[in-house]
Formats: structure tokens, C-alpha cells, sequence
């Protein structure tokens, strides 16, 4: 099984989402080709209802504490309740560029 597949299979198992999208973001950074160690998650479920947003990320990494402790070296939530997600009609986030190190950077 996938990192990818890891994630996925955890959070519908613990939190049932009405939407759940796991995004490997790897490529957009400086790791080998087909890596799985940077990932985005777009969580929506009513279990976040009336809950802080910090709150709402524990929850995860605690779902996710072994793969977190392990392959994954950063991860990108954006956790919400039905109507947060309704008021947004359904859009992402963008994420931003990786500002991390580069091979090709020879400044330091």
C-alpha cells in the first residue's frame, strides 16, 4: 500500500468524510522522482463541527502519528465542516512554492 493509499484508508476509517482528498505534493520539491513524503489533505466532515481549527489538525496527526513519526516529512490541512466548505463552493487552497533547499542552490 501507497503512503497515499495509507493516509486515505486512515481518515475514512476514523472520521468517515463527506469529502477527502489526499494530494502527494512531493514533486514540488526537492526529493527523488516518485517520492511520497509531502502531502496536502482537504478534510471536510460534520465531526468538525464546533471544533478550533487547531483542534481539528490534532485529530489528524494523531490518525496519521505513525506516518507522521515515519515517511512523512510535511503535511498541508485544510480541515472543515460542511458549511465552511459550502461557503467556499468547493475550492482548494493553493499551495505555495517550496522556498526548502535546493541542489542547485549553491548560496549556502
Amino acid at each position: 500500500m501507497t503512503m497515499q493509499q495509507t493516509i486515505e484508508s486512515k481518515i475514512n476509517d476514523a472520521i468517515a468524510p463527506s469529502h477527502l482528498e489526499v494530494m502527494n505534493e512531493s514533486y514540488m520539491h526537492n526529493v527523488p522522482p516518485g517520492s511520497e513524503s509531502h502531502f496536502k489533505l482537504v478534510i471536510v466532515s460534520s465531526q468538525f463541527d464546533g471544533v478550533p481549527r487547531v483542534r481539528r489538525h490534532q485529530q489528524i496527526n494523531g490518525i496519521l502519528s505513525a506516518e507522521l513519526s515515519g515517511g512523512i516529512h510535511a503535511l498541508s490541512m485544510q480541515t472543515l465542516t460542511e458549511a465552511e466548505w459550502a461557503a467556499r463552493n468547493g475550492a482548494v487552497l493553493a499551495s505555495p512554492a517550496c522556498l526548502g533547499g535546493s541542489k542547485a542552490d549553491n548560496s549556502v
